[in-house]
């Protein structure tokens, strides 16, 4: 029974895809986007912004554009019937490919398409970048920035992006973009507007993604900083920190003791914060203010780009876990950073994969 579910499921799929096919045509790879008469494609105005390679940015400019985008792993920007490289977006299996491995090309654009007059500015990508705290400020925020070095943002009529948080609200308020319209990307998968405005990735080039963010170019960790530290909205917290990640609905980098924690550090004089119950303002006077952050690996940390220099940060994380990007922006903001990687548990806990012996807190403190 199975099987034929599976069979049929197929062959409808594929009814599905070939009707959308004959209905918005076959999309193929854009070998020269530079020649296409409804592209433009320019170098940044802003000479001190550039790439991990130290390359300045290009921005594209699409005359009656479109946007397709499966909401997980694929984003075609399309030009006619061509899917533009290097500013279309597509990870097979976790890993960053060219526009070549991009799945509009053999399933086509399966949705059906909403026209938008007007001009917008292409802010998705993949998963990561719709609710992920990191991804918002390290990857969607630049692209605005990048973007406002050639264009005046207030003559953008939408922002082309996921549903917004709150936090994802009050950064875009804070720089001046609030009243901008959104157009949802998970409900509009598939648009065509008079114009679309797309910038290369800032910083995510090959490969797997955690290992490229290790190479976070300065200028974006700056300019967060730069952008929000004042806007910090002041509170009763401690300068000494425990970040609680057991609000998270993630499995990984969750301590299995985190109780036992918890109740160490506090006789120590840290107050434990579940981070993501603060407002955005909340967050950046809450790191700002530490001397002292003790934490699980985890989105959280982004906020270190608000701490100010020598400021004593405290990562652990499994040793299998492959992200150091903690790491790195401590070193460009100076701050004093320590790691402890944890060894693989023997009798995995659905609720955390990180077990830390208080003793070794105690000998850190």
């Amino acid at each position: 029974m199975n099987k034929i579910k599976k069979k049929l499921s197929f062959i409808y799929k594929s009814l599905i895809r070939s009707l959308f096919i004959i209905l918005y045509g076959r999309i193929i790879f854009c070998q020269n986007p530079e020649k296409d008469k409804n592209v433009t494609i320019e170098k940044i105005k802003d000479k001190n912004l550039k790439d991990p390679d130290n390359f300045s940015y290009s921005i594209y400019k699409i005359k009656n554009g479109k946007i397709f985008t499966d909401f997980v792993e694929n984003v075609a920007i399309i030009s006619g019937n061509k899917i533009i490289d290097k500013i279309s977006y597509q990870q097979v299996n976790g890993e960053l490919k060219d526009a070549n491995h991009n799945s509009v090309l053999y399933r086509g654009t399966p949705y059906l398409k909403k026209k938008i007059n007007g001009r917008v500015l292409s802010l998705t990508q993949g998963a990561s970048g719709h609710k992920n705290y990191f991804h918002w400020l390290y990857d969607i925020l630049p692209k605005i920035n990048i973007c406002s070095k050639n264009y005046d943002l207030k003559e953008i009529d939408y922002f082309y992006v996921s549903k917004l948080e709150e936090y994802q609200k009050s950064t875009l308020q804070i720089l001046g973009y609030g009243d901008l319209k959104i157009i949802d990307s998970n409900k509009d998968r598939h648009i065509q507007a008079d114009e679309i405005i797309c910038s290369e990735h800032p910083w995510y080039k090959n490969g797997f993604i955690l290992e490229e963010a290790n190479r976070l170019p300065s200028w974006i960790i700056n300019w967060i900083g730069d952008s929000f530290i004042n806007h910090a909205k002041e509170f009763d917290c401690n300068e000494k920190i425990f970040i609680d990640r057991s609000e998270s609905a993630f499995s990984h980098c969750q301590f299995v003791n985190n109780k036992e924690i918890t109740n160490f550090l506090e006789s120590e004089g840290f107050t434990s914060y579940k981070i993501g119950q603060l407002s955005f303002q909340e967050q950046i006077y809450l790191f700002s203010n530490a001397k002292i952050i003790i934490g699980a690996q985890g989105a959280a940390f982004a906020n270190l780009a608000f701490c100010k220099k020598n400021t004593k940060i405290l990562e652990i994380k499994p040793k299998k876990h492959p992200n150091f990007v903690d790491q790195h922006i401590s070193k460009l903001k100076e701050l004093d950073f320590n790691l402890i990687e944890t060894d693989e548990l023997k009798n995995k806990d659905e609720k955390g994969d990180i077990f830390l012996d208080t003793a070794v807190l105690k000998n850190f403190l």
